[in-house]
């Protein structure tokens, strides 16, 4: 099979491609590779599948429809996996057109390329930023996603609308996940563990947002890979969103306490008022996924730390 995988230059699009290949599939990835943070990072992900024959890198921008339509002319894709966005919450509240540009214009873009191609399947990486400040127990996929808190929850929303609507046209099937805080390997150095990680171990202060009592559903990188790549071979219905996560949610003072624990250093903290657009917690029900794709997250988050810093350790350059 070949995949398009869109943003398969950056922490999960990268592992997933890794999996994929793995399987021995083809695998085309579009990047930009933009300065949100280190280009050389992403320039670190892709290296080792360079060589290999049935891996196909185009730097290229999902904003610019020309030149996708161009990869989609030059290959026959299965599926599409579309992880493109700008990412982070913060960062939408300076630069909501950019934001507006990337995820939501983008998104437009690949789908009337597959419209035009003949392409019928996409996964597509959406994000439980869209509860917003969700008063349930847990965030099941049928509860109401209108009241978003930031640009960047609120493009998401509305790519899973323009998605169903792509779906109702043209009879693309789609499977949006939602994920729910991915770390481990390769992650996102602007994102709360890596960034807390390096800091404690090079004994400089963390900035922690309010009293530490927020959650966050964190998921381990081989799991959501494991959900993606079920999610690619689903094909009972033709428009799902499903919700994937780690089943344990840990407050902020827990992932710091676990992160101390494991490189053997306290923490220096400075606490800060909570920042606009942060949500107070995030806690997954995961039933749909196990339901329809099997998905039974497989790292607690204690076994995921450990494993990050591990990686992290043996891995300092990136």
């Amino acid at each position: 099979m070949k995949y398009l995988i869109t943003g398969g230059a950056g922490f999960i699009g990268s592992n997933l491609a890794d999996r994929l290949l793995a399987k021995g599939h083809n695998v085309v990835v579009v990047d930009n590779f933009n300065d949100y943070y280190d280009v050389n990072i992403k320039e670190k992900n892709v290296r080792p599948n360079l060589s290999n024959p049935n891996y196909v890198l185009y730097r290229a921008d999902i904003e610019n429809k020309d030149e996708i339509a161009k990869i989609f002319a030059e290959h026959k894709f299965d599926a599409v996996i579309h992880l493109a966005a700008r990412a982070g919450v913060r960062p939408s509240l300076e630069r909501s057109m950019d934001y507006v540009k990337t995820n939501i214009f983008g998104t437009v873009n690949i789908l009337e390329c597959m419209r035009q191609y003949g392409v019928k399947k996409m996964v597509f990486a959406s994000s439980s930023s869209v509860y917003g400040n969700c008063s349930a127990t847990e965030f099941s996929e049928d509860l109401k996603v209108t009241e978003p808190i930031s640009p960047y929850a609120a493009t998401k929303s509305a790519c899973e609308q323009l998605l169903f609507t792509w779906h109702h046209l043209y009879g693309i099937s789609v499977v949006a996940l939602r994920f729910f805080t991915v770390y481990g390997p390769r992650q996102r150095p602007d994102l709360a563990i890596r960034k807390f990680a390096h800091k404690i171990n090079a004994g400089e202060p963390i900035q922690m947002y309010g009293d530490g009592t927020t959650k966050r559903d964190y998921t381990y990188i081989d799991d959501i890979v494991d959900g993606i790549c079920t999610a690619i071979d689903y094909n009972k219905t033709g428009y799902e969103i499903i919700n994937l996560g780690g089943g344990e949610p840990i407050t902020l003072s827990r992932m710091i306490e676990t992160i101390e624990k494991t490189i053997g250093k306290k923490a220096i903290i400075h606490q800060q008022s909570m920042q606009p657009g942060d949500v107070d917690k995030t806690v997954c029900d995961w039933s749909k996924a196990h339901k329809l794709l099997g998905y039974t997250p497989k790292t607690t988050f204690t076994d995921g730390i450990k494993k990050f810093i591990d990686w992290s350790n043996k891995n300092a350059d990136f």
